[in-house]
């Protein structure tokens, strides 16, 4: 059994907070901000970001793939973009298929693919 997903953070608090917002999901109540931990639980996963003082400098080698639920690809990349991602590569074809790679504040790559909805209808 996964316990949790770990990512490492400059900030875990900030980092944890982004990911909150995108996956719909909650700080522990006892993470504050200066904490060298910070654990976001969803419904589908716990995520703990843990302070790290190196800086990311290369590609991820793990990376976690977004499905909207209840609003169609496009749509979520421009939330997650308001919320503060970067796009990293659009990989949107002229058939609708494909996806998009965005970072999050601290440069961890990840990807936002079609809705199931948008799956169905293709």
């Amino acid at each position: 059994m996964i316990r949790h997903v770990t990512v490492d953070a400059a900030d875990p608090f900030v980092l944890a907070g982004f990911w909150a917002q995108v996956l719909d999901g909650s700080l522990g109540d006892d993470d504050f901000p200066g904490d060298p931990e910070a654990v976001v639980t969803t419904a589908a996963a716990t995520l703990l970001f843990v302070r790290v003082d190196d800086r990311k400098s290369v590609k991820n080698r793990v990376h976690l793939d977004l499905q909207p639920q209840d609003r169609t690809r496009d749509e979520e990349v421009e939330r997650l973009l308001s919320l503060g991602a970067t796009l990293q590569g659009d990989h949107r074809r002229p058939d609708g298929t494909g996806w998009v790679t965005l970072h999050d504040p601290e440069g961890n790559e990840f990807c936002v693919e079609l809705s199931a909805a948008e799956l169905a209808n293709g």
